[in-house]
């Protein structure tokens, strides 16, 4: 029997993302979609490498076992690990601009499969709804404990914590201020100390 889904209905899978052409456009994959990722930009870059950088000193110093590891890094949600809210029901595989991973069991040669605890995302011009609305739902769906947005255009930092009975919290920052991440008992990131 021919298949006779067109390309627009078709659900990709996980080994569909991976089967990805290395020379091709970088794509994320949600609820079993493509999309096109845009090139960042250098202010994006540059507050990418900030932030990784002071985390990353401080689970050092700390002697902690998180891993903080920038984009582009695959973080699978395989449809079956997702909650069964009905709002995502296929595969994703996402790039987080930045993701922290407490659980070792998660990494693997690909990437991580399921949350991880802290995802950073930092908006360009031309993803802002990509971030704020699907790669939220998918990341509060998927158990995201902290997922901060950092919206360079409207200079805002949007900050999304899971609660205790599995709810999240809208935490709104601006781009001088001093955040507390919710993983660590004394990592306060100075917004204002990093500059552009």
């Amino acid at each position: 029997m021919e298949d006779m889904t067109t390309e627009e209905e078709r659900i990709y899978t996980i080994e569909d993302y991976h089967a990805l052409s290395d020379d091709g456009p970088r794509m994320e994959l949600i609820d079993g979609k493509f999309y096109q990722m845009a090139s960042p930009l250098t202010d994006h870059q540059l507050i990418l490498v900030e932030l990784t950088r002071i985390i990353g000193n401080y689970i050092n110093k700390k002697g902690g076992s998180c891993k903080v590891i920038p984009g582009p890094f695959a973080v699978e949600f395989p449809k079956e690990t997702k909650k069964k809210t009905g709002y995502f029901t296929e595969d994703s595989v996402v790039e987080p601009d930045i993701s922290v991973i407490c659980d070792p069991d998660k990494l693997t040669s690909r990437g991580c499969t399921g949350a991880p605890d802290w995802i950073i995302e930092i908006v360009s011009p031309g993803s802002a709804s990509h971030d704020l609305i699907r790669k939220l739902g998918l990341y509060t769906e998927g158990g995201v404990r902290d997922y901060w947005i950092i919206d360079l255009p409207k200079q805002r930092i949007l900050v999304y914590r899971r609660t205790k009975d599995g709810a999240y919290d809208l935490e709104i920052y601006g781009m001088q201020d001093r955040i507390k991440a919710v993983i660590y008992d004394d990592l306060v990131i100075d917004f204002s100390a990093i500059e552009l």
